[in-house]
């Protein structure tokens, strides 16, 4: 039976494992906490991949944890990859108790790493604080569980539901600190998503800046390290050469029609290229959100127009929906929120609204689509 002692205590790791959220993809961001005779004596959050995982940093912190209690927001691994296995870790400095608040999806780990610390001798409690556990790292457990990632839009629309002129003219609709709300939103993210119109209306760059994120300075330099794969979606391959996608800055890979051959000033740019399958809607989906599944990303960010949001909410491949609402109308002529054709009442689409919170002048609504 958990005590009010270990529940603050995982709270505490909870608290350290979102330190994580910017920097450690496509590890999961894991916190822990060391105690011993009820007083702390060491913390660590998950690190950039290849360096130590939240377990190690927190034993190096606490110098000697024999005999401790360590509090993890998730199993211990207990396989080998860029890092040793953090369960071995835990046996060899001696510590007596391990409470995690869950169980790792990883087929590799997968319960595993719990049984060699009850194979050593080790209290094992799991199941602490699991539903806030399972909120902080969804696109790990997505990925585990199906094989792609989260996938989030972000949209900006006005009080009427526009999100540009007639015109294409949409900056900005929000103000500064929806900004930076959407550039935290780009850090916690492996792959950022756009089309070809927004590289051509808006010559985007997608990328994450360190003086925008509204961080402490540590943090800011770290996820500005980490940037997302930038993924631009490009049937017939008519990004410019000049285009800040190709700046260098961020890894980006074009995808287009498997029909069309590429042109010198994207074979000179040097970025990575995917040929997908196209049909009537537009490029396959399905298979690119497969392939960011294969290369790891978790998290997957939409930012992009009405219309390949809409493709993304019609085949059913938006896990949520990020709207920033700015108090401002725009007319019926502007462009709509979403390139989603309904005829019929019996075709709309319900959303279970999660959050909604004011950011700036601005609303931030969180919704999550109820596919029928």
């Amino acid at each position: 039976m958990a005590t009010e002692f270990d529940t603050r205590m995982m709270a505490r790791a909870l608290q350290l494992a979102r330190r994580g959220q910017f920097s450690c993809m496509p590890n999961p961001h894991v916190g822990c906490v060391l105690t011993r005779d009820g007083a702390v004596i060491g913390e660590g959050f998950t690190q950039p991949a290849g360096d130590n995982h939240a377990e190690v940093q927190a034993l190096k912190a606490a110098g000697d944890a024999n005999g401790a209690t360590a509090y993890v927001t998730l199993e211990p691994c207990s396989h080998t990859g860029k890092t040793g296995p953090c369960a071995d870790a835990l046996i060899a400095a001696g510590v007596s108790r391990v409470v995690a608040a869950m169980e790792d999806h990883n087929p590799l780990v997968a319960g595993n790493g719990l049984d060699k610390c009850r194979a050593a001798g080790i209290a094992v409690e799991v199941g602490l604080l699991e539903a806030d556990a399972r909120k902080v790292i969804p696109g790990f457990i997505a990925r585990m569980s199906r094989g792609r990632g989260r996938v989030r839009a972000k949209l900006a629309m006005s009080l009427d539901g526009r999100t540009a002129m007639a015109s294409g003219e949409s900056q900005w609709i929000t103000g500064p600190s929806a900004r930076a709300d959407v550039q935290r939103l780009r850090a916690m993210s492996c792959a950022v998503i756009t089309g070809i119109g927004t590289v051509l209306s808006d010559d985007c760059s997608l990328t994450v800046r360190a003086a925008e994120l509204g961080l402490s300075l540590a943090d800011a330099e770290l996820a500005s390290l980490n940037q997302p794969l930038r993924v631009v979606l490009d049937s017939n391959l008519q990004t410019p050469a000049g285009a800040a996608v190709l700046d260098g800055v961020a890894p980006t890979i074009i995808c287009h029609d498997v029909k069309v051959e590429a042109p010198p000033a994207i074979l000179a740019s040097g970025v990575d290229r995917l040929a997908l399958n196209r049909d009537e809607n537009g490029l396959n989906l399905a298979a690119l959100m497969d392939y960011l599944g294969a290369r790891q990303s978790n998290e997957i960010l939409v930012e992009c127009g009405p219309r390949l949001a809409g493709a993304f909410l019609r085949e059913g491949l938006l896990d949520e929906m990020i709207v920033y609402m700015a108090p401002i109308l725009m007319g019926s002529a502007a462009k709509p929120l979403l390139d989603l054709p309904l005829d019929t009442m019996a075709q709309k689409i319900p959303l279970q609204i999660e959050d909604m919170r004011k950011v700036g002048d601005d609303w931030r609504i969180t919704a999550i689509p109820q596919y029928l």
